[in-house]
């Protein structure tokens, strides 16, 4: 059990100088670390905008609120098009 009186420590995001990237690739990774398939909850997300799609472990959710829906939708067709 943890100490509820330690301080949490959050790791940096890796930054590629692609804000959108490097924060759906840091959300994606806290949803897998939590046990929750992240493609199914970031879809959630992107649908309905509710953010409690999104854990708030290792605060998550509070980035993907710095992004607009437009913009990670955006990235998301810019990376698929770029792989294929």
């Amino acid at each position: 059990m943890q100490d509820p009186f330690e301080t949490m420590k959050l790791k940096p995001i890796a930054e590629s100088g692609n804000e959108a990237q490097d924060i759906l690739l840091y959300v994606y990774q806290a949803l897998q670390a939590k046990g929750y398939d992240p493609i199914t909850q970031l879809v959630g997300y992107i649908i309905s905008g509710d953010p409690t799609y999104i854990t708030s472990y290792n605060a998550a959710r509070s980035m993907i609120c710095r992004l607009e829906r437009d913009e990670i939708i955006e990235e998301l067709v810019r990376s698929y098009l770029a792989t294929h």
